[in-house]
């Protein structure tokens, strides 16, 4: 009931309306902004300009070289490779233990970090053999800090997929027709 309203009242006295819109002037463009600089039409005085561009300039080149950056920050080491050797000789990637067909080969991998398959594997099996693979073994397994390996087995857990079979003998099949 109230969408006929509305569309009445929205079509009343359409024709007019629109005639009137389509009759009123149209509205002026915005005018141009003048121009402050004049424009050249020489093209010697373009290469004049273009030529001044490239010339040094003595002042400021003294000014330039009597200034001096101290700087009390640690610079920044650029990123080095992965194959970098610590202060103790040994170094800060470890080989990768298996890989999955398929996936990125990854040669080396810093200490403290895992590939996903081998945080799936990790998990899996402590989920299986926790006696045995306890937070201690897979830190020092997989070179990661302890704490980070604990909360790693507390609040992460792989998928677990169980195949319940269905009971033959008290199921009602449906008879072929």
């Amino acid at each position: 009931m109230g969408a006929r309203v509305v569309r009445m009242f929205r079509n009343f006295n359409l024709e007019n309306r629109v005639v009137r819109e389509i009759s009123k002037e149209k509205p002026r463009s915005a005018p141009r902004h003048k121009l402050t600089h004049p424009t050249t039409t020489d093209p010697g005085e373009a290469e004049i300009s273009s030529g001044a561009v490239h010339q040094k300039n003595d002042p400021l080149l003294l000014n330039l070289k009597s200034v001096y950056v101290e700087s009390k920050d640690k610079a920044a080491s650029p990123v080095k490779s992965l194959k970098e050797v610590s202060v103790d000789g040994q170094s800060k990637t470890r080989p990768m233990k298996f890989t999955l067909p398929g996936l990125a080969n990854v040669e080396n991998i810093p200490h403290g970090k895992l590939t996903l398959t081998e945080a799936l594997k990790a998990l899996s099996s402590h989920q299986n053999q926790p006696q045995t693979w306890t937070s201690q073994r897979i830190s020092e397994e997989y070179s990661l800090n302890l704490e980070e390996t604990k909360s790693l087995l507390e609040f992460f857990v792989p998928f677990q997929i169980q195949i319940i079979p269905p009971q033959i003998s008290n199921v009602k099949q449906l008879k072929a027709s």
